[in-house]
């Protein structure tokens, strides 16, 4: 993994844009399968990875568990067109190499320590097996990056909350202020933003309609350098952002094109730069 750091990071900082973010919206992705190179891609295209990065292009990894909602699939939400247009933005937006399938990997496979970085949504109500938070824990110490995205409200924090302590008991998840690097490394974002869920169309409210979230939250995690281990994104979702940029102009323009995804570049290049 340190490996894949030092060539990640170098390629990651070629980022091709450094101001406003300008994307053309797309259609709406309808692949639902979860095999990543099976999936039906609706019109996200394929693109070539160059030879000489076929080892060490950025793969957005996305973790399966089985807890929680929806029968043990809450960790399937916004997939795979969130995975799909993420991964193309960060093609079509920065230099890096990056895989345009994606993986999804469980916490417990070995595997697993061939990805800097993981995503993990919707875990309000997760809870995690024994030998999954000990495998996250050494994926995080051995210099991996988690993202946690998309859960709201304070049940669903304090349920998180429970289950990130047994993997650190001894650490705590700092709210990062706006001034922090994550805010600013290639967009420079005024604002830490909270991107609501598609039904923001319907109610108008950043808050998902949810009382008891009336503001976002972004917390980190650091080991003893002071090396954010975690971003966590409560009372926000960057994933449907994501996802839906294709199914209204008026969410798209004020949520994934000035949001979602500047945001979503900014903690990818974070994490792999430092």
């Amino acid at each position: 993994m340190q490996r894949k750091y030092r060539i990640l990071a170098v390629v990651a900082v070629l980022v091709l844009i450094a101001g406003g973010i300008a994307v053309a919206q797309r259609g709406y992705g309808r692949g639902r399968g979860i095999n990543p190179e099976m999936v039906d891609r609706g019109d996200v295209p394929v693109w070539k990875i160059e030879e000489r990065f076929k080892s060490d292009v950025f793969t957005f990894v996305r973790i399966r568990y089985s807890s929680g909602g929806w029968g043990g699939h809450k960790w399937r939400i916004d997939y795979p067109d969130s995975d799909l247009n993420f991964s193309y933005r960060l093609h079509e937006l920065t230099a890096l190499e990056v895989d345009p399938y994606g993986k999804i990997i469980e916490l417990t496979d070995e595997k697993l320590f061939d990805y800097p970085f993981i995503y993990l949504i919707e875990p309000g109500d997760i809870l995690l097996s024994e030998d999954e938070v000990v495998a996250l824990r050494r994926y995080l110490y051995n210099g991996g990056f988690l993202m946690v995205d998309d859960f709201w409200g304070e049940r669903e924090w304090a349920n998180f909350y429970h289950d990130i302590k047994r993997v650190f008991p001894d650490r705590e998840p700092i709210e990062l202020p706006l001034e922090h690097e994550i805010f600013h490394c290639v967009y420079d974002l005024k604002m830490k933003p909270q991107i609501p869920s598609i039904g923001w169309i319907y109610h108008g409210r950043t808050d998902d309609g949810r009382p008891d979230a009336p503001e976002p939250h972004y917390r980190g995690i650091f080991d003893d350098k002071g090396r954010m281990m975690a971003i966590i994104c409560h009372n926000t979702d960057l994933g449907d952002g994501w996802e839906r940029e294709g199914e209204d102009p008026r969410y798209f323009k004020e949520f994934s094109e000035k949001w979602a995804y500047p945001l979503g570049i900014n903690i990818v290049t974070y994490a792999m730069t430092h």
